[in-house]
């Protein structure tokens, strides 16, 4: 497939992804609500919009919750910060975490008893003993929910993959005598009403691999960090302005890093892996890819 037939699949393709287990695991978080005191909503801070369950609150009910916003250490915490007064503007509890580098999750430990207190308080008054607090662990695909757990309970408990989809079912876990862990499989919608929100989730690793055209969505984060982070696009590539094709910077990509093939040409399906996998690990700097303006 040559350049211009790559433009023209890629222009016609939309990002839906929603298998039988995301339905399933929703139907099995509401048959154990009634069994959960709190809720840990799981999102990823370079994308605070775009990675929180659209419909949350239809799963959860009125369960108290905690929003718990991983990989701060990859996100533009000038934007980010402006999602977390948001959030909290709406009455959210929420804590920012790196949790490859955290040690120390007392503070969620902490919360989490705290907001506790009064519905203990009246089993005390009604003579019923305390019993360990039931916390749901819920979010999109690959935003750190099984690496909270296992820092939480200090060992691998859950299974961690680095694609989307990798929980595939409802388990409980320990962490200590207070506090009881309900972890579940990455969830999202059936439908994306919105492809800039579904592109996004793509580019960070919420979406599964197989799913996505790599050009499409490489030639997305291209122009996303041409219009959001110019400089740091600049720097890892060399790239000071985008073409209407982008073939121009594609081959300036595939020259700086080797991304050839035989007779010099470039090779798009390599140098898209790369943009991607840049992005995904922090190559291009740190970035949060939603707006607050679009709330």
């Amino acid at each position: 497939m040559n350049k211009n037939e790559k433009d023209n699949l890629s222009a016609k393709i939309q990002i839906n992804w929603y298998p039988g287990h995301m339905a399933k695991t929703k139907r099995q978080i509401g048959e154990q609500l009634n069994l959960i005191d709190v809720v840990y909503e799981v999102i990823d801070s370079r994308m605070p919009r775009s990675s929180k369950i659209n419909d949350i609150d239809d799963l959860i009910k009125n369960k108290k919750r905690i929003l718990i916003m991983t990989k701060s250490d990859l996100c533009d915490s000038n934007k980010t910060n402006k999602f977390v007064k948001y959030y909290e503007s709406l009455g959210y509890k929420v804590l920012q975490f790196d949790l490859q580098s955290c040690k120390n999750l007392e503070p969620l430990i902490n919360l989490t008893e705290s907001i506790m207190e009064e519905e203990f308080s009246k089993m005390a008054n009604k003579g019923l003993s305390r019993r360990p607090i039931r916390v749901l662990v819920v979010g999109v695909p690959n935003v750190g929910k099984s690496t909270l757990i296992n820092r939480l309970v200090g060992q691998n408990k859950a299974g961690v993959g680095s694609k989307a989809g990798f929980t595939k079912q409802l388990s409980w876990i320990r962490v200590n005598k207070n506090i009881e862990l309900l972890d579940s499989p990455g969830i999202l919608w059936p439908k994306f009403e919105d492809q800039k929100e579904a592109h996004i989730l793509a580019s960070l690793s919420s979406i599964k691999d197989e799913v996505v055209d790599s050009f499409q969505l490489s030639s997305f984060i291209i122009r996303t960090m041409y219009e959001l982070y110019p400089k740091q696009l600049e720097e890892r590539y060399g790239i000071t302005s985008i073409s209407e094709d982008l073939i121009e910077e594609y081959d300036l990509i595939a020259k700086r890093r080797g991304a050839l093939k035989k007779g010099g040409l470039t090779d798009y399906d390599k140098v898209s892996n790369i943009v991607i996998q840049d992005l995904q690990n922090g190559r291009l700097g740190k970035v949060t890819f939603d707006d607050i303006s679009n709330l």
